[in-house]
């Protein structure tokens, strides 16, 4: 099995942390960390200026296509930010945890 982590992003602290706890509830995430963002990006041909809050959402690379589902039935952006990426290395002890979680 290999480790991931996927992204997000979000409009509200709230929205962040509910949806964080729902996926480790649902056991699609072994470790779910929020953070308030500011994000600058092009929509509809304006350059929109937000804050957001990005979640870092940290487990196994074989839920994605399940934790992919969860969200994107869950969202309430139009297009949501939805990016997997592997963990290349880390600190094994933290890596097999995320394994196991």
């Amino acid at each position: 099995m290999e480790t991931a982590m996927a992204m997000t992003t979000v409009a509200g602290r709230e929205r962040a942390e509910a949806l964080a706890e729902q996926l480790i509830v649902a056991e699609l995430a072994a470790c779910v960390q929020t953070a308030e963002v500011s994000s600058v990006y092009r929509w509809q041909g304006e350059v929109q200026k937000e804050r957001e809050f990005l979640l870092l959402i940290k487990g196994r690379s074989d839920l994605f296509p399940r934790l992919r589902t969860f969200i994107l039935d869950r969202h309430d952006y139009e297009l949501p930010e939805l990016i997997k990426l592997g963990i290349v290395d880390g600190n094994p002890r933290y890596l097999q945890w995320l394994l196991g979680a």
